[in-house]
């Protein structure tokens, strides 16, 4: 998605840890899916909260390169939205990285500085956006296996795995 659509060419999918979460209970309702910054606003390291400056642990891959973002997928619950939800739903988190890639989100002036002012609006740039990506015609196996639910993927592979990355907590500097 990233490398075809010009929204999106700014995300180095290498540096973004793809993980899963279990969801406790099977229903269709709750998150399917999160972003999760590695570094501060303007991607600072460190930040001052409540008096006290706070550091970002870094996040590494098997290969010892830094990751700035973490998106992590919730399932079964995420794999069992229809195909087109599914891509909405990529397309929203991938959205929410800063056009810097600088480890910080995409920020939107005023008070929701995460979905714009009005969340309807984001998630209706992110279908839009969806839609334009299956449009440009990309290659069936890049994603074929999201047109199944949890179920089918087990039964077809015997089982669903991933890396799982846990969310780093701040660290105090001082």
């Amino acid at each position: 998605m990233a490398a075809r659509l010009e929204s999106l060419r700014h995300v180095d999918v290498a540096r973004v840890a793809f993980s899963f979460s279990q969801t406790r209970k099977a229903v269709s309702h709750g998150r399917y899916a999160s972003l999760t910054p590695l570094r501060f606003a303007g991607g600072a390291s460190e930040t001052v909260r409540r008096g006290r400056r706070w550091r970002m642990p870094q996040v590494r891959d098997g290969d010892g390169r830094e990751m700035l973002y973490i998106l992590t997928f919730y399932l079964p619950r995420f794999l069992n939205m229809p195909l087109e939800a599914k891509l909405e739903t990529i397309v929203h988190e991938l959205w929410h990285i800063s056009p810097r890639f600088d480890g910080d989100i995409r920020r939107f002036g005023g008070r929701c500085y995460a979905h714009t002012g009005r969340q309807r609006r984001y998630d209706a740039q992110a279908s839009a956006l969806a839609r334009t990506w299956l449009s440009l015609g990309p290659p069936e196996p890049l994603y074929e296996f999201l047109r199944h639910d949890f179920q089918e993927l087990v039964r077809r592979h015997g089982r669903v795995f991933g890396q799982r990355y846990r969310l780093p907590k701040l660290l105090p500097v001082d």
